[in-house]
């Protein structure tokens, strides 16, 4: 892999205060500087990922949904009503 230099301001106390940190943990503020930029990379690839499959999964349902594939609101009313229901009467019974 080449290597870049890569080269930027920062403000004079900042960078006294990061060379620091990175000395009391052993390191280079330069080793810090690119691990920070390796997990920013990483982070960012993992959300468009995320994002990738949370699009996807919405298009299923959009899909699903033309295609008919619902489930009546009376069922759902009735299954949800059943389900506050038994959690009352858990409560109730704990003495809650």
């Amino acid at each position: 892999m080449s290597e870049a230099t890569f080269t930027f301001r920062v403000d004079e106390n900042l960078k006294e205060q990061f060379a620091k940190a990175a000395k009391d943990r052993d390191r280079t503020g330069a080793q810090l500087l690119r691990e920070f930029m390796r997990d920013f990379v990483l982070q960012q690839q993992e959300a468009a990922e995320h994002e990738a499959l949370f699009r996807r999964q919405v298009q299923i349902g959009q899909n699903s949904a033309n295609a008919g594939n619902l489930v009546p609101n009376a069922e759902v009313e009735a299954k949800f009503a059943a389900k506050r229901e038994a959690t009352r009467l858990r409560l109730k019974a704990a003495g809650k």
